[in-house]
């Protein structure tokens, strides 16, 4: 099936071959058969568009993890806007805008906010390319490419409308002035920085999303998935609402005088939550929509009575959201006042609630109104309300306040609809579905586990220290198992540095911890502390309170470090090493497996990986040794195995390294380089932005408590090498003597 899906591409480019293979491993996993095949077909129009394999690399490798968040129906829109820049002076961008897109869709995951960023870049697309004429666009725009690389960083502060703001700003003020434009769309200038402040206002639904997700689950045993809607493009009164696809939510919520955005978001969740738990479907054929506005009133205050009940401290923040009304606020003469009714009667109805009430209620002196307050707060004291008696008091209500004024066209809205109730959609069931009424069935995926041999590749952040920003999932990195061989050239290595071994062994000693710690007084323990068991046996006889604490324990002043050796397995690694017959990935072979027996005779916990890479699109991280596994036959033949090729991106090593060593439960966490050369890679010309980069890395690793330490085998390492780890590293000139001085290395900073 992979070599048909290989031929399905219909492309010549070799690049492609090294990566398809792991990118259809994700594809399948993420994907369903027929998004599957949209993405092949995607994927063979990218490579036979003229613009080289960028593109279509990028789109094998970003696509799989963008749909997972914005949905695989977001797909022939993606290549609309791809289509519609390729037929402009703008093919260039088509690279930056499939790169950013897993990024972009991780802030905007609603395929609608996606829709509405795409069509935002074709509308920068027309404003800003140049034409002649004025027919065709012949000049490409100064912007889009700057726009599309930026656009991950730009919706970490706004929401999509506030971006939209932010680009229309820079169009209309720099449209005569490309070179201004282009700063401006690169955050460079102090002018798109204050707008972008301008328009970072509320709180973003992306920002708070995984804490909402924690509250619904810890407070109300909620699993619902989180999704946001414009609040821009929707129309002014959509509210919250849930149905079988999850709970939607505004994609930014204000800051109120009183209720701030994060208990904006709490109480739309919990009301939508209490919905979930204690409301039942009524059938809604034989009611009109003036019965079905009553019933909702009398069920939202149902539903926010029993919330208060288990979690009276949201009091506060729904009496906060659910004004009171004026009284004569509505002319009858002029409206129609029946919502402006059912707002008085829903603040009436909440104030009901015993409990205190920090705000002051607002008296309505209707005794219609007042008499079915009674009447609710009556059906409330009983253990078994449910949504029907809510309609019938709902019924019965309307029956006693309908007017003819209800009939005018034009509606009062005003202070009728609080933000934080949904729109009630989940409390309607139909005998006979409409033409409106749709039924979604969920694909089913289907999985090849013949090719599921490897891990999906995982998608890093590259620092940029031109812009002083991370290029989003700029880098694809690859892992898995490295190759084996014949674990006995380990042991052959190990005899021959049989006298080194001896040495490092009595040094070994002296590092082992010795010296027991007897830790009394414990309840729980090894062995029992006779003094303390005696004197509380004593105690018991006496008939007084015996101490509970007769056991005893011991532990070890040891060590608790955790090591990750990072090997530089790039092509230079096959040089020979001056005035030997051996290549300097041979002496490094043979360095790692007196280190790894070094390490196993210290008993620290140790994993042994390589990397390198053949572009950003193809970084490979090879384990040979994982912190689970002992140091035996299967870690001796894949060290046995090394072998060196292309180059060395050694940023994205270092943060995929990271990930399992942060997770070990040690005081000491290091991370060990070895490498031979300065960071480079294939796809990068300026020699100083991958150094940048892993400098970054290492900073990024230090805030996760992990020491980095490098050994370089480069004689001229000093003009590069404290640039990315300060005064953490070791030039070793000799690399003859590798094999010694790691160990020793290794003891000296870790004793």
């Amino acid at each position: 099936m992979l070599s048909e899906r290989r031929a399905q591409l219909d492309c010549a480019f070799t690049e492609i071959d090294a990566v398809f293979a792991d990118c259809m491993v994700e594809a399948q996993a993420l994907l369903s058969a027929p998004a599957l095949d949209a993405y092949i077909e995607s994927a063979r129009f990218l490579g036979k568009m003229g613009r080289g394999v960028e593109p279509l690399l990028i789109f094998l490798q970003s696509w799989p993890q963008t749909a997972s968040f914005a949905g695989e129906a977001t797909l022939p829109a993606v290549m609309n806007t791809v289509r519609a820049i390729n037929q402009s002076p703008n093919g260039r961008a088509i690279a930056p805008l499939l790169q950013s897109l897993p990024a972009v869709a991780r802030r905007l995951p609603a395929p609608e906010s996606l829709q509405h960023y795409l069509d935002l870049a074709l509308e920068l697309l027309v404003q800003t390319s140049g034409s002649i004429h004025g027919i065709h666009k012949t000049y490409a725009s100064p912007c889009l490419i700057a726009f599309f690389e930026h656009a991950p960083q730009v919706l970490q502060s706004l929401s999509i409308d506030g971006m939209r703001t932010w680009a229309r700003y820079g169009v209309r003020h720099y449209h005569h002035h490309p070179e201004q434009q282009r700063q401006y769309f690169s955050l460079q200038s102090s002018d798109s920085l204050a707008v972008l402040q301008r328009e970072r206002h509320g709180t973003l639904l992306v920002d708070q999303l995984r804490k909402l997700e924690l509250y619904l689950l810890a407070l109300w045993q909620d699993q619902a998935l989180l999704v946001s809607y414009s609040t821009t493009t929707a129309t002014s009164a959509m509210q919250p609402y849930y149905d079988a696809m999850g709970m939607r939510l505004p994609d930014v919520y204000g800051d109120t005088a009183i209720v701030s955005g994060p208990d904006r978001y709490r109480a739309a969740l919990a009301h939508m939550a209490a919905h979930r738990r204690w409301s039942s479907a009524v059938y809604a054929d034989n009611y009109s929509p003036a019965q079905r506005l009553a019933i909702e009133c009398f069920e939202d205050a149902r539903v926010d009575a029993l919330s208060l009940r288990i979690y009276p401290g949201l009091r506060p923040i729904f009496l906060a959201l659910n004004p009171a009304p004026a009284v004569d606020a509505c002319n009858p003469l002029t409206h129609s006042c029946l919502r402006h009714r059912l707002a008085m009667l829903a603040h009436a109805l909440l104030c009901a609630i015993p409990g205190p009430w920090p705000l002051q209620q607002a008296d309505y002196a209707d005794p219609v109104m007042r008499e079915h307050v009674r009447r609710w707060t009556v059906a409330m004291e009983s253990s078994d309300s449910s949504s029907s008696d809510m309609a019938e008091l709902a019924i019965a209500y309307l029956a006693k306040t309908r007017c003819q004024s209800d009939q005018q066209a034009t509606t009062w809205f005003a202070d009728s609809q609080w933000d934080y109730r949904d729109d009630n959609r989940h409390l309607w069931k139909f005998h006979e579905l409409s033409d409106d009424e749709e039924s979604f069935e969920t694909p089913k995926q289907t999985v090849d586990t013949q090719q599921l041999q490897s891990l999906p590749p995982r998608h890093y952040s590259e620092w940029d220290y031109l812009s002083q920003s991370y290029r989003p999932d700029w880098v694809s990195l690859f892992e898995g198992l490295h190759p084996a061989a014949q674990g006995s050239h380990i042991d052959l290595v190990l005899e021959k540095h049989r006298a080194l071994a001896k040495r490092l062994k009595r040094m070994l000693d002296l590092l082992k911890p010795h010296e027991r710690v007897r830790l009394r007084y414990q309840e729980e323990g090894n062995e029992l502390d006779l003094d303390v068991a005696i004197r509380a046996f004593t105690d018991l006889q006496a008939k007084s309170q015996p101490d509970g604490r007769i056991c005893e324990s011991q532990s070890s002043n040891g060590r608790s470090i955790a090591v990750t050796l990072l090997l530089d397995l790039s092509e230079s690694l096959n040089d020979k090493v001056p005035g030997s017959s051996q290549s300097i990935l041979e002496l490094s072979q043979e360095a790692v497996a007196l280190l790894a027996w070094t390490v196993d005779q210290l008993g620290d916990p140790l994993a042994i990986a390589g990397f390198h890479s053949n572009s950003r699109h193809d970084v490979r991280y090879l384990h040979i040794k994982g912190f689970g596994e002992h140091w035996g036959d299967a870690v001796k033949s894949r060290m046995a195995a090394m072998q060196a090729g292309f180059s060395t991106r050694m940023g994205a090593a270092m943060r995929h390294a990271a990930h399992t060593l942060a997770s070990q439960k040690t005081d000491v966490k290091l991370l060990l380089v070895l490498t031979d050369g300065s960071p480079s890679d294939v796809d990068v010309s300026d020699e100083a932005l991958l150094v940048q980069d892993a400098r970054q890395a290492v900073k990024e690793l230090a805030t996760q408590g992990i020491t980095t330490y490098c050994i370089n085998l480069d004689a001229k390492a000093d003009a590069y090498v404290r640039d990315i780890f300060g005064k953490q590293y070791t030039v070793v000139d000799r690399i003859a003597t590798l094999p010694e001085k790691l160990p020793k290395l290794f003891m000296r900073l870790t004793k």
